[in-house]
């Protein structure tokens, strides 16, 4: 029997129609990709402004990668981690180890960013319970953060609205405010608010007690959650020091973050900094295949490996193919300079990104780092006001974006609470042209929604 409804077929379909049928209004369909622009079955073309899912690094298409794969698959498609190794793995981990840097010369990859989010934190409490330390098992999060959307990750992320319906399943980690620049949770200014939240961080780990606490995990540049929010430079030194002092390792998330910065990792942006554990997975496959890596020093793996060893795995942990992908993908950013010229790209982008806040009565702020931006929406520019949740101002003008030949993503989280905006995230390969050529698109689209909230009353 035939759907009545011709956008829901009576069989399979798009994977949007698990989604909030609200929330999936003027889906465009793509047929093909080329560079940093998509294409639908009409024939449009849009600008990727959120590289897919702050994830496609290379744009589409790229010819070393996709023969880089299928070279593997042809010469050895795949073999079991846990009782062989190959080639291809040892070629991939000792290209990332060597961006990654001292204290970061072991990756255990996995197949996406939750996965490896969990293969971190499980990797700490195997290291802190063959050393003895067995009581350590509270992971502390900032409120808003994500870190995945398994049962497990869900409670580490700083989602307000997710116990509703997944608190009887998981278990929600402890949370401390989140540093917001533009919206500090504690004084006026994004550096008291930084200095507040780690008096918060200090605060909690006394109250569980350290050694009940494993580790504190944080997103060095925020992704959908935060909109690109920056600490300011305080907060660092600030969590090192009291992570240092309560023996609490310390967690970086940059599935987001890594390669978009200016830097292989925002880590490198702090070195006396350094936190125990790096987690990146996006940008390190560009989304031509799925892998995500944990990095840790030498010292603690090889400690652990001559203990009881860090023995789990998933089926598809570091597969010969994935490794060759990745692997090329590494060599494209290296050798094209794609990494350290975010930098000088994204202060471009970021320059055209303040000249449209100064003339739109709509962004009340643009923040971020290199190539991983965000603007803020807002109702009054003065009093920070946001958007009530009717309008949903962020996915209306990505449905506008469309109409300009923009493809924008965002999602409103926690409600709106701490704000709303759309992160600005094109593929590292773009060039100053296109990013004018976004900026302007951009400009038009907020144009319009400006215009509707005017006649609407709203502004």
């Amino acid at each position: 029997m035939l759907s009545t409804d011709l956008k829901r077929p009576a069989r399979g379909g798009a994977q949007d129609l698990f989604y909030s049928q609200a929330n999936t209004k003027g889906l465009p369909t793509i047929v093909r990709g080329d560079g940093v622009y998509i294409f639908d079955d009409k024939g449009n073309r849009f600008l990727d402004v959120i590289s897919g899912a702050m994830a496609a690094s290379l744009g589409q298409g790229n010819e070393r990668v996709l023969k880089a794969m299928y070279d593997q698959g042809m010469k050895h498609t795949f073999s079991y981690v846990r009782v062989s190794r190959h080639l291809p793995n040892a070629v991939l981990t000792e290209k990332v180890a060597a961006l990654a840097g001292p204290g970061f010369e072991r990756v255990h990859l996995s197949s996406g960013g939750s996965e490896s989010v969990e293969m971190a934190i499980k990797f700490l409490r195997q290291y802190s319970y063959a050393k003895g330390d067995r009581s350590k098992t509270k992971v502390i999060t900032l409120m808003p953060s994500y870190h995945g959307g398994t049962l497990a990750t869900i409670g580490w992320t700083g989602d307000e609205d997710a116990a509703a319906v997944w608190g009887p399943m998981a278990v929600f980690g402890e949370k401390i405010p989140a540093p917001l620049s533009y919206r500090p949770p504690f004084g006026s200014t994004s550096e008291e608010g930084a200095l507040g939240v780690s008096a918060a961080l200090e605060a909690k780990i006394v109250e569980l007690g350290a050694e009940n606490v494993l580790a504190f995990m944080m997103e060095p540049i925020g992704g959908q959650s935060t909109g690109a929010n920056v600490p300011h430079p305080t907060f660092f030194s600030e969590v090192h020091r009291i992570c240092r002092k309560y023996g609490v390792f310390l967690v970086f998330d940059e599935i987001v973050s890594a390669c978009r910065s200016g830097k292989f990792l925002a880590a490198h942006h702090y070195p006396d900094f350094k936190p125990n554990v790096v987690i990146t997975a996006k940008g390190l496959g560009a989304t031509y295949t799925p892998i995500g890596a944990m990095m840790a020093s030498a010292e603690m793996v090889d400690e652990l490996a001559a203990l009881t060893g860090f023995n789990l795995s998933h089926t598809y942990n570091a597969n010969p193919i994935t490794c060759a992908g990745a692997a090329a993908v590494l060599d494209e950013m290296t050798e094209r300079n794609l990494i350290a010229n975010a930098s000088h790209l994204g202060a471009k982008l970021r320059a055209r990104l303040e000249s449209i806040k100064e003339n739109s009565p709509v962004v009340g702020d643009v923040r971020g780092q290199g190539l991983m931006l965000a603007i803020e929406y807002v109702r009054d520019k003065q009093t920070k006001e946001v958007f009530s949740e009717e309008i949903y101002a962020s996915d209306r003008i990505r449905q506008i974006g469309v109409d300009h030949g923009l493809m924008l993503y965002s999602r409103r989280q926690n409600g709106g609470r701490y704000g709303e905006w759309s992160v600005v995230c094109p593929p590292l390969i773009i060039t100053e042209q296109q990013i004018d050529d976004l900026a302007d698109r951009l400009e038009r689209t907020l144009e319009v929604f400006a215009d509707e909230m005017t006649r609407a009353g709203v502004l």
